[in-house]
């Protein structure tokens, strides 16, 4: 009998609660279909809980409250996607129900449950019924009830699991589209697995290392349904094509001239989009909003802090490479008003600017220059009524001008000469104004940003005053060589020392092709020491020729 949960025993619960997502993740992507057929729910809880374990293997102390916190930051920070927020919603809202407490009664944890419920449920801009949420409610609701006359928490747990076991059966009659493919919720299914964890590790039971069983993933989807669950939605459905996530560090500056407060910054986002899902504490806000315009709610998040953690997914794209091409566009079809088009080198950095809202990303660069011909072809992919080029490299410039001479649509170029530059014009985006203004707009903002690159020599030579050696290593910046030394790293630290100023913020590294992951990690470690206000991210962008490209803003 376990009258009495304290932190080690709660932290045991979570580690196996997580584990056992891990184990299922894949099989809870297959049930995927709600809000929008992504198919990454599974993925996106497991990354999220996955973050929340490994806060919880950081807390020593038996005190359930500090494990409870440590376990809602960790969810917080790495949460992924509507699931994964809305998954460390419930457990801020548990973790706030019991301040410095030690331990809880079987009472006291029933009323977590609840508390966790209430936040979540805050947190959602239009909380839709037959979701995670519906789980949660309706398995809190019973935990509540039971607990009046049940002190035996893992007894209580259990008919906890129950209900939410029977909460998640009855998702398809609460949302047509799950009784349509004849799936469950893919986010409920999650949480079904987390309590499943949660319930095994207070029984001392051994959870199965396997994923769930064919013949188990039979009863969540229905057998006669051979299609794919994204097959019951076209592309053209999607109404809001990008998935975008980002957290803002707040900044004293910004919110003393712009108070942040949590309701209002909701409701602005919410007149962007939907799938509308805002968290914040004392340090950071986190956004997971699906928007045809991006760049709009980047810019609102700006006039608070700083933008960290951000990840864009184009989800027509997406359910186009699940579906096959049935759904593509076809040219007699109305076009878009805007398109970008950009050039990049490297899978990552063609991803990264994917993310950002590139339409199309014509493969070239340094060494492999697209012709007019390519960029003309890439016009009229974009299929779009105006169209702005960043060819990121000077010496694609005069390709894109002319493909803009001979294109049949309006087509203005944004000479970007690099891909830091690139990035930053793709921030700066703005679908409400003229192609013109557009143009001017990210131009402006590709000037702001100071780009670097790290490559090797291939021949003696003298520049710029350095002396370089056949194979050493160089450090350029904005055209000019800066640095050089037989080490990457120490290239890379030379050349930043060049590059930082006291006003600078930002440092993005994108990773080329020849760089390790242990070299990376060694550098940012040696990097975050010697900048301490700056704020370091990293892209592995696994370009060829540069071992490194940075961006200093």
């Amino acid at each position: 009998m376990v009258r009495a949960l304290d932190g080690k025993t709660f932290a045991q619960m979570v580690l196996s609660g997580a584990h056992h997502l891990t184990n299922n993740a894949k099989k809870i992507d297959a049930l995927n279909v709600f809000p929008v057929p992504d198919g990454d729910t599974g993925t996106n809880m497991n990354l999220s809980m996955t973050s929340g374990a490994g806060e919880v293997k950081k807390v020593s102390t038996d005190a359930i409250s500090e494990v409870a916190n440590a376990f809602a930051k960790g969810l917080l920070m790495g949460a992924r996607g509507n699931s994964g927020v809305i998954l460390s919603q419930l457990f801020r809202g548990f973790a706030k129900s019991m301040e410095k407490k030690q331990e809880l009664s079987a009472e006291e944890l029933a009323n977590a449950f609840e508390q966790g419920v209430q936040t979540a449920y805050k947190a959602v801009m239009k909380p839709v019924e037959g979701t995670i949420l519906t789980v949660a409610k309706d398995a809190a609701a019973v935990a509540v009830t039971e607990a009046k006359q049940e002190s035996d928490i893992a007894v209580l747990m259990d008919k906890v699991l129950a209900e939410a076991k029977a909460s998640l059966k009855r998702t398809p009659n609460l949302l047509p589209v799950l009784k349509e493919v004849g799936v469950v919720d893919s986010g409920g299914q999650g949480l079904v697995t987390i309590y499943e964890g949660f319930l095994a590790s207070l029984k001392g039971e051994e959870l199965p290392e396997e994923e769930v069983s064919e013949s188990e993933m039979d009863e969540m989807v229905n057998a006669e349904h051979h299609k794919l669950a994204q097959e019951f939605m076209d592309t053209s459905d999607i109404e809001f094509g990008y998935c975008t996530e980002f957290m803002v560090k707040f900044e004293n500056d910004k919110t003393a001239a712009h108070p942040f407060d949590e309701e209002e910054f909701r409701n602005e986002l919410s007149e962007h989009g939907d799938s509308l899902l805002v968290v914040a504490d004392d340090e950071i806000a986190k956004v997971h909003v699906h928007v045809e315009y991006p760049g709009n709610v980047l810019t609102i998040g700006q006039r608070y802090g700083s933008l960290i953690n951000m990840k864009i997914e184009n989800m027509r794209e997406q359910h186009t490479a699940i579906v096959g091409d049935k759904n593509k566009k076809t040219p007699s079809e109305e076009k878009a008003e805007f398109a970008i088009i950009t050039v990049a080198m490297g899978s990552g950095v063609k991803e990264l600017f994917e993310s950002l809202g590139a339409t199309v990303v014509i493969e070239g660069g340094q060494t492999m220059n697209p012709s007019t011909q390519d960029i003309t072809d890439a016009i009229i992919e974009a299929h779009a009524k105006n169209v702005l080029v960043l060819p990121n490299n000077k010496n694609i410039v005069m390709a894109a001008q002319q493909a803009a001479e001979l294109a049949e649509v309006n087509v203005e170029v944004v000479p970007t000469k690099t891909i830091p530059q690139g990035i930053g014009a793709m921030l700066a985006f703005h679908p409400g104004e003229n192609i013109t203004a557009n143009k001017e707009t990210m131009e402006q903002a590709s000037g702001q940003v100071k780009s670097g690159q790290v490559t090797y020599a291939v021949r003696d030579t003298k520049i710029d005053g350095i002396t370089i050696e056949n194979g050493n290593f160089m450090g350029i910046a904005d055209g000019k060589i800066k640095a050089t030394h037989q080490d990457k790293a120490e290239t890379v630290k030379a050349l930043l020392a060049e590059m930082i100023t006291a006003d600078d913020e930002i440092l993005t590294i994108l990773q080329g092709e020849d760089v390790s992951d242990a070299e990376v990690e060694a550098l940012v470690n040696d990097l975050e020491a010697a900048y301490e206000d700056i704020e370091i991210e990293v892209h592995n962008g696994k370009q060829p020729i540069y071992s490194y490209i940075l961006s200093v803003e």
